[in-house]
């Protein structure tokens, strides 16, 4: 989970002619609007945060006027347009996102400095930690660190599973930016077709567990990890 200087990027883009797409459903555009930092189209999962209640499948695109006709022509011709009821939702959700996002930046940042401190992890990966390489550009960058954080696990593999299989209020499904805290093992969703040396170079070693956090009460999130991280 790094930070990208992206003023930087999109002037390197620029030289070379090139357009620059960014993805930014995990900051959500409470915690980063890409189009302010040199990006010239932004696309979005609005099944996750600006959604916010995983019952949606949606997305979104920004950018230019020119872009949006483009996008709006190609839509035309090739049909994925989304449901009413949809768009009723995600609309719904809309209106809750800038309070959603406020818990879940204040849950991923609790979870963070928890998990930090505890033996079972010999790593955590989230934006806000002062440990995280990118501390220093996601604070100057970043309204919000956001809700997902990655750890891993001291035991690799073994240990993973078994706080899989441990957690009781933290649900493990391969989502997130909901209104429920869910865990996943991108071993076996993301990047369940490389290797696990192409993972390990990729910065997502066997025992990498992706959490994202709800908008539960942050000490019930940690109690729940806790006694899942624990000793056998």
């Amino acid at each position: 989970m790094r930070v990208l200087d992206l003023p930087a990027v999109a002037r390197v883009a620029r030289e070379d002619g090139l357009a620059l797409l960014v993805d930014a459903t995990f900051a959500s555009p409470v915690n980063f609007r890409p189009l302010e930092h040199g990006a010239d189209v932004v696309i979005s999962s609005a099944t996750k945060y600006l959604n916010g209640h995983s019952d949606v499948l949606a997305g979104a695109v920004a950018g230019s006027v020119s872009v949006i006709e483009e996008v709006n022509r190609l839509l035309r011709c090739w049909g994925p347009a989304i449901d009413p009821h949809t768009a009723w939702l995600v609309d719904r959700g809309l209106r809750t996102l800038a309070v959603r996002m406020e818990r879940h930046n204040a849950n991923g940042l609790a979870v963070a400095q928890w998990a930090e401190r505890q033996p079972a992890f010999t790593r955590v990966h989230y934006p806000g930690l002062a440990s995280h390489p990118d501390h220093s550009l996601a604070r100057s960058a970043l309204a919000g660190f956001g809700g997902m954080v990655g750890l891993e696990l001291k035991g690799g593999l073994r240990a993973a599973e078994r706080m899989l299989r441990r957690l009781k209020l933290v649900a493990h499904a391969p989502s997130l930016g909901g209104v429920e805290s869910l865990i996943s093992e991108p071993r076996l969703t993301s990047h369940r077709n490389l290797s696990s040396e192409q993972r390990t170079l990729a910065g997502i070693p066997d025992g990498f567990l992706r959490l994202s956090c709800g908008i539960e009460d942050a000490e019930d999130l940690i109690g729940d990890l806790e006694q899942a991280a624990g000793k056998e």
